[in-house]
């Protein structure tokens, strides 16, 4: 077998040597390379570590869906499936069984995702098997597979379906929240957390914020949605509160509503009404459509003690001139800086000064995004104020919130700097 047929997860069952019969057999041998399409996607929902482990869950379903195979993980996304049958059609049975298991969730680390699969096929008739030639021509196949604009207008379809099933979802009660820490680095402490949307859709399973909010926000649903995400937090933080944690939660605020007057006032009268301490994230865009509406509903929200936090900074067209008018104190720095912190020259030059910025305008900073010790080291010689992502948790439902507070899990995370800012002060101290 070629390199890229080495296996590094297999499973063959009925006490097969090799999924390929020998020649002799006269069976035809198949090869098919499955790969699991937005891939970035699914590293930005589920982290770098745990989405480079995909590929395992995934050979693990398609073993059980052909039994006969041997598949072998042989990319962070990618699948090889070598198999033999009586059938020269055999690699299209198998491509179609496969799309048939994958239109059910698939459960990972608890959590249901719907996964799309390209697949490229290629089979050797008995007696004419060539592995080199095999596998070229099934990775032809795969690009192929890849260019096929065959599904686009099936997906246009089902996005259509998702804003007009946004408003049933919520009377159904198939939305849901969960929540994600933020670490303040000096005191070592949790100080708040961010909810975030979700969607146990019946038959897609988890659909994620960026798969239905824009659809929300097109088909007037957004209004729907935020103000049952607040109700849903109100109750929420009461349940953290009983528990000894009366920690301010923020939600995210589409910009469409920042101009909505009767909007506010509603989601004014929930906060007011509930005495609940909640804090807003918006993008320094979303004030661009109506600044002089955005900024007096924004002020209003602060003046009553929300905390405006300006979300995805450097994401955009940052502007000076919208920053110092927004009522806002906590500034959070766009993940596409923090995830290569440690790899680039200019990522840690423009994290610095944005740090220094905020600073200047009294604003604490939070970085998002945070995945790893050395990104977690350096931020916190930077002096960045609070931080959150992968490496402090995950985004967890509540009641996993409450466990992850109960067990103070972020002090061994809160650590884990001193060690390398311990010799970076020795080193500075040596002159």
């Amino acid at each position: 077998m070629s390199a890229a047929g080495k296996i590094l997860y297999e499973k063959a069952t009925r006490g097969a040597a090799s999924a390929i019969d020998p020649p002799r057999v006269r069976r035809s041998a198949h090869l098919l390379l499955v790969e699991v399409a937005d891939f970035s996607q699914l590293r930005r929902r589920l982290g770098v570590q745990r989405a480079d482990l995909v590929a395992v869950d995934v050979a693990e379903r398609v073993a059980a869906v052909l039994p006969g195979a041997m598949v072998g993980r042989v990319g962070r996304n990618l699948i090889e499936v070598s198999l033999s049958s009586e059938h020269a059609d055999g690699a299209d049975f198998a491509k179609r069984a496969l799309q048939h298991a994958f239109l059910q969730p698939l459960l990972i680390d608890g959590e249901p995702h719907c996964l799309r699969l390209v697949i490229g096929g290629a089979t050797a008739l008995p007696g004419r098997l060539d592995e080199v030639s095999l596998v070229e021509r099934a990775e032809l196949a795969l690009m192929d597979a890849r260019d096929a604009p065959a599904e686009l207008p099936a997906k246009a379809t089902a996005d259509r379906e998702i804003g007009r099933e946004l408003h049933a979802a919520i009377a159904r009660d198939e939305l849901f929240v969960h929540y994600q820490p933020k670490l303040h680095l000096r005191r070592q402490k949790i100080v708040s957390v961010e909810a975030l949307i979700r969607w146990h859709h019946p038959q897609r399973g988890l659909v994620l914020p960026n798969d239905f909010i824009p659809h929300a926000e097109r088909d007037g649903a957004i209004a729907a949605v935020t103000l049952w995400t607040v109700r849903q937090v109100i109750a929420d933080q009461r349940v953290l509160i009983r528990n000894g944690y009366p920690l301010p939660v923020f939600i995210n605020m589409a910009g469409a509503l920042l101009s909505d007057a009767s909007f506010i006032d509603e989601v004014i009268a929930l906060i007011v009404n509930s005495g609940a301490k909640l804090g807003v994230e918006i993008t320094e865009t979303s004030v661009i459509g109506d600044p002089e509406g955005a900024i007096r509903h924004l002020q209003r929200l602060s003046d009553i003690g929300v905390v405006v936090t300006i979300d995805d900074y450097g994401a955009g067209l940052s502007s000076l001139a919208y920053l110092k008018q927004l009522p806002a104190s906590e500034l959070k720095i766009d993940k596409l800086f923090v995830t290569e912190l440690t790899s680039t020259h200019r990522d840690p030059l423009i994290v610095r000064s944005t740090i220094d910025l905020a600073h200047a305008l009294d604003m604490e900073v939070v970085a998002e995004g945070v995945e790893t010790p050395a990104s977690l080291a350096l931020l916190s010689v930077m002096g960045c104020d609070m931080v959150q992502g992968y490496l402090i948790s995950r985004p967890v439902a509540l009641e996993a919130l409450l466990a992850f507070l109960r067990e103070d899990r972020h002090l061994a995370i809160a650590v884990a700097p001193r060690s390398p800012l311990e010799r970076l002060a020795a080193v500075r101290a040596r002159g």
